[in-house]
């Protein structure tokens, strides 16, 4: 009865996910209550507050979701162990723009985030685990670029905490172009492309270098 209990309670927690993506997704998130989101899932609002403190813990854990896949590349490009992090990044930025442009979850849920969320009041907690998600990325990524420096795949002299915010900036940049207009330049088969480009301001930018 028990293991029958946490089954259900997993089952309304994904429709209620399920619910509040379609939401933020043609409503945009300032635009739907969560009332809205309960309707949709079939479910109370006591329901939603059982899984979820508010709207913002609900878009934060939409936006977990889409982190998993990466991890473990990501992890591996900041061991110092690794005998190619710079090609474990090109792997990741490839990845990542496959899974933007190909798989209908992952561009909405980038969508949701890029173009359809307002930064109100209510949504401070998301603001703050934003600032939050993008320090730690610039760390991540700086640590990855020290140990391509120390492997001999980038400049000795290159600026890594300043490289991060670069190639952290042409990422976010490409991937919210894209979906504001996709049609203006083709991220899934010009992919390879797009992460050697950034890759090259890494190895060639002078103005990165310390």
């Amino acid at each position: 009865m028990v293991r029958r209990t946490k089954e259900e309670a997993q089952e309304t927690r994904s429709q209620i996910l399920q619910a509040a993506e379609q939401a933020f997704y043609e409503r945009g998130v300032a635009r739907t209550t969560l009332a809205d989101i309960a309707a949709l899932a079939g479910v109370t609002r006591g329901a939603i507050y059982w899984h979820f403190s508010n709207k913002s813990d609900l878009l934060q854990a939409l936006l977990d979701t889409l982190h998993e896949p990466l991890d473990e590349l990501a992890r591996a490009s900041e061991s110092e162990d690794e005998a190619d992090p710079l090609g474990c990044m090109r792997k990741l930025l490839i990845h990542l723009y496959h899974e933007v442009a190909l798989d209908p979850k992952t561009r909405r849920i980038n969508e949701i985030l890029f173009h359809k969320c307002e930064f109100t009041d209510e949504m401070c907690d998301m603001r703050r685990q934003r600032q939050t998600h993008s320090l730690e990325c610039n760390l991540r990524i700086s640590l990855t670029l020290r140990n391509a420096v120390n492997r001999g795949q980038l400049p000795e002299n290159l600026d890594t905490t300043r490289g991060a915010v670069c190639i952290h900036a042409f990422i976010h940049g490409l991937i919210g172009q894209w979906l504001l207009v996709p049609d203006s330049f083709e991220l899934h088969q010009d992919a390879e492309r797009w992460a050697d480009i950034g890759l090259d301001m890494l190895r060639l930018s002078p103005s990165l270098r310390n």
